[in-house]
């Protein structure tokens, strides 16, 4: 079955970013341990988080990959406690490799948050297909350690380049069994992305909506927020977050992937009371 929030495609959602790692970016190393993760885990609900990500393997560039037996280990205490003590919350795991997938949604997980897009791992898309879950299936290249150096989009420019590269994913995606309304674009903001290149993105995200996907797009507290800002401190780009979700909400974006749920659940309201 699956679980989609309520108001689906007729608001602005709200995704709480849960980090079981010692090494993400901004919060790494806060929520690593299951009892400090439940308890996250509750205050984002409590703050209107209509689905939790729970990511058990750091994406960031530089990131050192830890394989499945790890990320696992770290993903399914928090995954089975917070089923137990939230039955009726959406929960979704970041993840790249089928197994965790596999594993998490046998442990309850109702979305599966794809980073590579299926690429990173063949049998990815055979297992969605099967699951008939929500697949958010984002657009990156390369992997964490090689991506800052791929960001040469050509004659196209880089909404168009996104554009073509989703629909593609889309159509391998379709060939395997998965159902066009299992999935979610994610133009993968910072993943093989400079500065302008995301915020030529953002201002692009309408070409993307056309295509009638709905889109998923997670700005929280990074690199170009903080290049714009001046502001190295990741915790501090709370306000240029609250910028980019304003424009995502004014365009008709699904969901906003977000650290800071309570006050962005405060600004997607009010853009949407504006723009909707």
């Amino acid at each position: 079955m699956q679980r989609w929030p309520a108001g689906w495609g007729q608001r602005t959602g709200v995704m709480g970013v849960l980090n079981l790692t010692p090494d993400s970016f901004s919060d790494g190393g806060q929520f690593d341990q299951p009892e400090r993760a439940i308890a996250r885990a509750e205050r984002m609900l409590a703050a209107g988080a209509d689905v939790l990500d729970l990511g058990a393997q750091s994406t960031r560039p530089g990131a050192v990959e830890v394989g499945s037996e790890e990320e696992l280990a770290r993903l399914l205490p928090v995954l089975h406690a917070i089923r137990r003590s939230q039955p009726e919350a959406i929960l979704s795991v970041d993840t790249f490799l089928a197994p965790v997938a596999a594993a998490a949604l046998e442990a309850g997980a109702d979305w599966i948050n794809d980073v590579s897009g299926g690429a990173r791992d063949p049998a990815m898309l055979p297992l969605i297909a099967a699951a008939g879950c929500p697949y958010v299936l984002m657009h990156s290249r390369g992997d964490s350690r090689t991506m800052d150096g791929l960001t040469d989009y050509g004659s196209l420019g880089v909404v168009e380049a996104v554009h073509q590269a989703l629909q593609r994913a889309t159509e391998r995606a379709l060939a395997c069994g998965v159902q066009q309304q299992q999935l979610i674009w994610d133009p993968g903001l910072g993943f093989a992305k400079t500065t302008e290149q995301n915020l030529a993105l953002l201002r692009g995200l309408p070409r993307l909506r056309d295509a009638g996907i709905p889109l998923l797009v997670g700005p929280s507290r990074k690199r170009f927020i903080g290049a714009v800002l001046e502001e190295p401190r990741a915790k501090a780009r709370l306000w240029g977050t609250a910028a980019v979700v304003a424009q995502c909400a004014s365009v008709g974006v699904a969901m906003v992937r977000v650290h800071d749920v309570g006050p962005i659940r405060q600004v997607t309201r009010m853009a949407d009371a504006l723009w909707r």
